[in-house]
């Protein structure tokens, strides 16, 4: 199976930075899309920015401009930089990737998450 192991997160004031990064590890052929998904206390999760493995890019509304997502596929891994945070960013951050992976004598597709790390802007 795919892991994915997340970093980064913490409690930061309002208008500053944090990056978080993602690395995937197991059995992986090719890693195709990754991308960060957060969570807020009584809110459904939601998709902040993606990125396939040729570089293309897709954000939310709400973070267009503060946030950046890049990846580095020799290391299959994915980061967020995110700036000008704002309290409404507070929530557990989710990475997510797809791909095929070296199962039992065969190739096979896999999705994974990550554990969740928190993200807490407030002064």
């Amino acid at each position: 199976q795919v892991q994915l192991v997340e970093s980064g997160g913490g409690l930061v004031q309002p208008g500053g930075s944090l990056r978080l990064s993602c690395a995937a590890s197991g059995s992986i052929i090719s890693i195709y899309g990754m991308g960060w998904y957060r969570q807020a206390p009584g809110k459904q999760r939601e998709l902040v920015a993606a990125i396939t493995r040729g570089g293309t890019t897709n954000y939310a509304d709400s973070v267009k401009g503060r946030f950046t997502i890049s990846r580095d596929n020799a290391k299959n891994t994915v980061y967020l930089q995110m700036n000008f945070l704002k309290p409404e960013d507070t929530a557990v951050y989710y990475c997510n990737a797809d791909g095929l992976q070296l199962g039992y004598q065969a190739y096979t597709n896999f999705a994974s998450w990550g554990q969740g790390t928190q993200v807490t802007v407030s002064s």
